[in-house]
């Protein structure tokens, strides 16, 4: 199995972002994140910023895309544990959701 992030090193941040917004960020990831913000700024030539605002900058996301994700996951959830009598998981959700919104090929 290969590694989703080889060759793809801001997809991490892009997953991160949208599992924030689902309010299932764990401290390790979200710190990883935050230490990351000087490397993110010089690769993007940004002078400030949270990595979230990089991330939303970069990937022109809206202000409203949190709440709409966050939506989409309070649906999908409810669904998922009616038809399969177990809570999704927070990372497939996530991973899923880039891959077919932000088109990880």
């Amino acid at each position: 199995m290969s590694d989703r992030y080889e060759d793809k090193p801001f997809l991490r941040f892009v997953d991160a972002w949208v599992l924030k917004a689902i309010g299932h960020l764990d401290p390790a990831t979200e710190d990883y994140c935050k230490a990351m913000v000087p490397q993110l700024r010089q690769s993007f030539g940004v002078a400030g910023g949270s990595w979230e605002e990089i991330v939303a900058q970069q990937m022109k996301f809206t202000p409203e895309l949190p709440a709409q994700i966050q939506r989409i996951w309070a649906g999908g959830q409810q669904r998922f544990v009616a038809g399969n009598g177990e809570t999704a998981d927070p990372w497939q959700f996530a991973m899923i959701f880039v891959d077919r919104n932000f088109g990880r090929s």
